[in-house]
């Protein structure tokens, strides 16, 4: 499969419906035509399984058929159709041969002219680079020259970057690398490092199986690691290392080297495992490790800059420890994947942008570059800490309203309670029948009385709370809070726009020159400074803005416009931005005095071009400013 064909086939994946030629024709920036021509391509390479449905609606995966058709691409013996493909092959085969494979096998081999072999050698060099590996030749005999180490790293990249974006799977290193029970040793692993008081990264631990894997596969075959590392351990690294020597011995019969047993420590102890998930004291339990008085201070500019309170001393122990492992692993260029970036992004963009602050300090007071996927863990740590100390959103008012009869109006505010209580506020409990309705002031009215009207507010529910009782009190709940949303955004968001900041079909070569033409354009109107477009670039370079597959946000991280204001641009032609085709592009100046509404201003922004079907119609009937803030409005009330 072509790459566009990969990508149509991931599209359609997160899809929930059907999808039409022209929504695939922007994601993939090409024409309807070469949509159609990519299905039936598509169509034929699968066959006879229908993989992809056709109709009038456009198209949509037929995910059983889907998950057939990978499983028989993955159990073939030699999976090489692709350039892509065809070159982890050929350095699949030059890294079992330490003396070289003549470019007439390998053309022979994989069923290949040599002319196509020469070009997929060309992409094994570009591959090589980097990596302290080097692609040799004499003539016809080529083979891959540098340590043991540096070729057992490549083959675990290649290998994730063959797999999907999703979380690597046991099964697939498996099959790959003829390594047996790697299941049990997982299972096995993490009861080891969970009797030590870890707590483990399910994220992580299976880039650690793979390597096991590829060591176990090149000790099999003669090989030898590079030189034990210079680890500094503490007793408790030590035990975990000596631990997981026997267990693998246990599971494979295999002692493994120092070496092997040091870089396996390595990818456990900076990848993996952090310490205290037990109920421990970790605050007190951990001595200050070198990034604490630096996560310290990036806390009290967090709270300086974005009024948001991190400062907790477990919070603060768990982040440094997470962050000592990430500059290891930074200085070495070897980062944790994290399956979720996409979508912790597109979810959560406030609590994306404090990770993306913060890396920013770590990656600037370190010398560091830090990822999209480490900045996703970050996130993570700081939504789970949000999260924990409260909703993000108050708890919604009701009133219950329950003739009585016994106990039975106790029965029914005690089981809403224990079912619902962290969403739901229970203000009043009415136990007449002659209720002055309107006199109630709650957000919802939960009422066991059938004739007692329809309104949004009002939820019909039974004496004794059944599951689709709770079911549509959650909807009811979701409703309360969509409106709250939405009244905020109305308030706050739309104040920020001007019809001088808006423009229809403005395109760009690239991010950099977008950020700098709606840049000048806010310049001109005194609301920022050269400084604020130089820190939108930095920004954008740090993680794409692209916060959806429709949107860009850029901005900088510092807050030192004059006023809030969001210049927008609303291209029919989509463009390329970090990886997605955007078709809005809004460049949002913050300044210091808006910074208590940065939070509901960005997220809920963000939510609004969350929706295609929003965007499209935003993108078909936004032809001027007025019409603009009338499809916005609009969007808003849905």
């Amino acid at each position: 499969m072509s790459d566009k064909q990969e990508r149509l086939l991931a599209y359609l994946a997160r899809a929930e419906g059907w999808v039409t030629a022209a929504e695939l024709a922007d994601r993939l920036g090409v024409t309807s035509r070469s949509v159609r021509s990519y299905v039936t391509s598509l169509k034929a390479l699968a066959a006879p399984l229908e993989v992809i449905a056709s109709s009038t609606s456009g198209y949509r995966l037929d995910r059983e058929s889907y998950a057939r058709f990978l499983a028989a691409r993955r159990s073939r013996d030699a999976v090489t159709e692709t350039p892509h493909e065809r070159v982890y092959h050929i350095v699949r085969t030059l890294a079992d041969a330490a003396d070289g494979t003549d470019v007439v096998a390998l053309s022979d081999g994989l069923f290949v002219s040599v002319s196509t072999i020469e070009s997929d050698l060309r992409r094994v060099r570009a591959e090589l680079e980097g990596t302290g590996l080097v692609l040799a030749r004499h003539e016809n005999a080529v083979r891959i020259e540098g340590s043991e180490g540096d070729l057992r790293r490549l083959l675990s990249r290649m290998f994730r970057d063959e797999g999907t974006q999703g979380f690597l799977e046991i099964a697939s290193i498996e099959r790959e690398f003829a390594s047996s029970d790697l299941s049990g040793v997982k299972t096995d692993l993490i009861a080891m490092l969970d009797s030590h008081g870890y707590f483990v990264n399910e994220y992580g631990i299976n880039n650690v199986l793979l390597h096991l894997a590829i060591a176990l596969e090149r000790l099999g075959k003669g090989d030898t690691a590079s030189p034990p590392l210079d680890l500094t351990r503490d007793a408790s690294v030590t035990d975990v290392a000596t631990e997981l020597s026997a267990l693998v011995t246990r599971h494979f019969g295999v002692v493994l080297g120092e070496a092997d047993v040091d870089y396996l420590t390595r990818l456990l102890t900076t990848r993996v495992i952090t310490r205290g998930h037990t109920g421990d004291d970790v605050a007190s339990a951990e001595p200050d490790g070198p990034s604490r008085a630096l996560v310290r201070r990036i806390v009290a500019t967090v709270a300086q800059e974005y009024l948001v309170d991190l400062d907790d001393e477990e919070f603060i122990v768990r982040l440094s420890l997470h962050v000592d492992n990430l500059i290891a692993r930074a200085k070495e260029s070897a980062y944790s994947r994290n399956p979720m970036s996409r979508s912790l992004k597109t979810a959560y963009p406030m609590i994306y942008e404090l990770a993306v602050f913060i890396a920013s300090e770590i990656q600037r007071h370190e010398s560091i570059v830090i990822n999209d996927d480490e900045i996703s863990y970050i996130a993570l740590h700081v939504g789970s800490y949000l999260e924990r100390q409260s909703h993000r959103e108050e708890r919604v008012t009701c009133a219950i309203v329950c003739p009585n009869y016994y106990d039975v109006a106790l029965t029914l505010r005690a089981r809403i309670e224990a079912t619902l209580g962290s969403d739901l506020q229970v203000s009043i409990v009415i136990t007449r029948t002659d209720v002055e309705w309107a006199a109630l002031a709650t957000d919802l009215v939960l009422t066991t009385i059938t004739d007692a009207g329809l309104g949004d507010d009002v939820v019909i529910i039974q004496p004794f709370l059944t599951e689709n009782d709770v079911e549509a009190i959650r909807r009811a709940i979701a409703r309360v809070r969509r409106g709250r949303r939405r009244t905020r955004l109305k308030d706050e968001l739309l104040q920020f726009f001007d019809a001088s900041l808006f423009e229809r079909n403005l395109h760009a070569a690239d991010e950099a020159e977008m950020i700098t033409v709606l840049g000048e354009r806010m310049m001109r109107a005194g609301i920022i400074g050269q400084d604020y477009v130089e820190g939108a670039l930095a920004r954008e370079r740090l993680s794409s803005t692209a916060f959806t597959d429709n949107l860009a946000v850029p901005h900088a991280l510092a807050m030192t416009a004059t006023r809030t204001a969001i210049c927008i641009v609303v291209n029919e032609s989509p463009m390329d931005w970090g990886g997605a085709r955007v078709n809005v592009i809004a460049l949002i100046a913050f300044s210091a005095s808006d910074r208590t509404t940065f939070q509901a201003i960005f997220d809920q922004f963000v939510s609004v071009f969350a929706d295609r079907d929003d965007v499209q119609r935003i993108i078909r009937n936004a032809v001027d400013f007025p019409s603009f803030i009338e499809e916005l409005v609009t969007s808003v009330e849905l």
